[in-house]
């Protein structure tokens, strides 16, 4: 049933009464229940991705039980209070790609940064000998 003032919710996104009502994407809160268009939880935010110098959101990371995924803005139907309510179905999100840490991916190139310094260290001083 609707709220006094308001139109009834598009009948596709069941129990978005339960939801609250629907926010932007900079105030939605880590740990918010998403929800797959067929209405299984398959995790909650992580954190918001958008391109702030142009206002524009990006998608959502998501923590699953099979680790982090991104979810792409079009994937992302309606952002409410208290879910988030995607447009694809749960076995769709579990196919989703994984999302790494950033600092992850920086700690395990960090060899291979540390060797390259080495080598470019190395190929200087060569240079300056020569």
């Amino acid at each position: 049933m609707a709220r006094a003032g308001r139109p009834a919710p598009p009948a596709n996104l069941p129990g978005v009464d339960e939801y609250g009502d629907a926010i932007g994407y900079k105030v939605l809160p880590r740990g918010t229940p998403v929800r797959s268009s067929d209405g299984v939880q398959v995790g909650t935010v992580r954190r918001v991705q958008d391109n702030a110098r142009e206002h524009i959101f990006d998608g959502i990371v998501i923590d699953t039980p099979d680790g982090r995924r991104f979810v792409d803005a079009p994937e992302v139907a309606r952002i409410f209070e208290r879910a988030v309510v995607l447009t694809i179905t749960a076995d769709e999100a579990r196919a989703l790609p994984e999302q790494g840490s950033p600092v992850a991916d920086r700690m395990r190139n960090a060899g291979t940064v540390r060797r390259a310094k080495r080598l470019g260290r190395s190929m200087r001083e060569r240079w300056d000998r020569r």
